[in-house]
């Protein structure tokens, strides 16, 4: 066994790879060894950046001194009973604050897991329930997890549903528009159209499942007339509205909710990550009626609504509201945006800076052409970025999108550090 002082980021590696199958991706090398804020360190003691927030988990940061101390308050009192047999107040207390945050002019309810997947794969299950519909639609490029059912909603094959088929049937893929692309709104209202014609008959489809802002599909922002125009073929159809805010949700994009900025009101929302500040748990918050429509014992889970991530969420929530969280958000993402199109100004392989409030990315290309998308840049570029000391992510159906997800409490200093270390690896790399 190796003693703590001989242990390296490629001593751990190689021991991961002898332990651990090779279907756990890594983006990098690294083994944290602590993080405070949007800074880590390594097991060697080295510094980096954090521009990943472990996949948009941490928007208050890694080890937020009040999530932190709600969470030891709450394992000194108790750490699991199943909410199904006894209950505990702060997932009724968690559940009364997201219902008050969430759109729509109508009374709401709440259900906690432990996932995102676990979040959609409900939220399929309620609506099949109040519809007596089996039918979904989602979109090209979408992503919505890694079971079986949420594969198959999922709208990328690589890596994700590679060698793991069949999956569930009646789902159906409408096109996510995309006017840098050339599929346009009316494109894809078409093309959801168009499944009612040849796919399944509008009577049949239980919902309509959309990410206002595309995550692991490259940033692609949902455009308000597209999702009011989903909103208004829902309610012509009896076909309920879910949005998928896994990544978007817990103030990323300037809002709690990034579809409130549309001024759409879907029947249900998903949500996940960044709303305990790294603790586990998931939750679907929508239509009381709708919510309600699973017999009692139809939804639940062993974990589900853990106490400790309950409790970490509502310091996550009081930490939004002392720290102003959703004006920074908006802040953030006006300096990052403002950023980095002055460098896609001077580096014509940036084909597009794009986002909704601190949820931005930036699209690579061959020889400035859109058409032929850089995923092998990309790569380079979180490489170069983490021999620097920065973490960046990849996206994006093609792999050419790098993304941004640094926490929303990082201060302007440590924003302007990692972007001058993104500057400078595409510099690197020209």
């Amino acid at each position: 066994m190796l003693t703590k002082t001989q242990k390296t980021n490629e001593s751990l590696m190689a021991r991961r790879r002898a332990a651990i199958p090779r279907g756990v991706g890594q983006s990098h090398e690294v083994f944290i060894a602590r993080g405070e804020n949007a800074e880590i360190w390594d097991v060697e003691g080295r510094r980096y950046i954090d521009f990943a927030g472990g996949i948009a988990v941490l928007n208050t940061g890694h080890c937020r001194p009040e999530i932190m101390q709600a969470v030891k308050a709450q394992i000194d009192n108790f750490t699991h009973t199943c909410f199904q047999v006894l209950a505990y107040e702060s997932y009724v207390e968690l559940a009364e604050r997201i219902n008050a945050l969430a759109p729509g002019n109508f009374d709401k309810k709440t259900l906690f897991l432990s996932t995102g997947a676990e979040a959609v794969e409900n939220a399929i299950k309620i609506a099949r329930s109040y519809t007596k519909r089996s039918a979904v639609i989602a979109f090209t490029s979408g992503y919505h997890g890694r079971t079986l059912l949420t594969l198959g909603l999922t709208g990328k094959v690589a890596p994700y549903k590679l060698g793991f088929g069949p999956f569930p049937s009646e789902i159906f893929h409408a096109q996510f528009p995309n006017a840098l692309h050339g599929v346009s709104v009316e494109d894809s209202i078409a093309s959801v159209e168009s499944i009612f014609k040849n796919d399944v008959e509008a009577s049949r489809v239980a919902a309509i499942i959309v990410e206002p802002v595309q995550g692991e599909g490259g940033f692609n922002v949902a455009p308000t007339e597209f999702l009011q125009r989903l909103r208004s073929l829902c309610d012509q159809h009896g076909i309920l509205l879910i949005a998928d805010e896994i990544q978007t949700g817990a103030g990323r994009t300037g809002t709690w909710f990034a579809i409130e900025q549309s001024g759409v009101a879907p029947d249900m929302i998903t949500m996940a990550k960044s709303m305990a500040g790294g603790y586990p748990i998931s939750g679907v918050v929508g239509r009381a009626e709708v919510m309600d429509a699973p017999a009692a014992g139809g939804l639940g889970g062993t974990y589900a609504g853990s106490p400790i991530a309950c409790a970490a969420a509502l310091a996550v929530l009081d930490v939004f509201e002392k720290d102003n969280l959703l004006s920074r958000s908006k802040a953030l993402g006006e300096h990052l945006t403002g950023r980095l199109k002055a460098m896609a100004a001077k580096d014509k392989r940036i084909s597009d800076v794009r986002g909704l409030g601190a949820m931005v990315a930036i699209e690579l290309c061959k020889a400035g052409d859109v058409h032929q998308p850089d995923a092998d840049l990309a790569k380079a570029l979180a490489s170069e970025a983490t021999q620097r000391g920065l973490i960046l992510l990849t996206c994006g159906t093609y792999g050419n999108v790098v993304r941004i997800l640094v926490p929303l409490t990082a201060s302007d200093a440590i924003v302007d550090e990692g972007l001058a270390i993104v500057e400078a690896s595409l510099n690197a790399l020209a």
